[in-house]
């Protein structure tokens, strides 16, 4: 039962409410960007002839957009590391925050 009010006195500190914030403001815009990154090329293939367009030589834009999709990983992987080193901060003030509230309630 105290870890419950351990987690109840976390999740109402001003500072865990900035942190859910700044991860939803990430998160599900990069979700979704890579969703409709990673699904363009299959559908683009299927049901369109954009990507037979050829680039150099035999070189296609399909296989330009494939090897984009590597880049893409690793550019938005890059991105979440270094907003997720931020978001360490608000994970130590809203334990510093709990605990403070732990000690007001003792």
């Amino acid at each position: 039962m105290e870890r419950n009010n351990e987690w109840v006195r976390v999740e109402r500190t001003p500072a865990f409410k900035e942190l859910v914030r700044a991860k939803r403001a990430f998160i599900i815009p990069a979700t979704i960007f890579f969703m409709v990154f990673y699904f363009g090329l299959p559908f683009l293939a299927a049901f369109t002839t954009v990507l037979n367009v050829k680039v150099i030589g035999p070189l296609t834009l399909a296989y330009i957009y494939a090897f984009a999709q590597f880049a893409m990983t690793w550019i938005l992987m890059h991105l979440y590391v270094s907003r997720a080193n931020r978001w360490d901060n608000l994970v130590d003030r809203a334990r510093e925050e709990a605990a403070g509230e732990a000690g007001e309630a003792r």
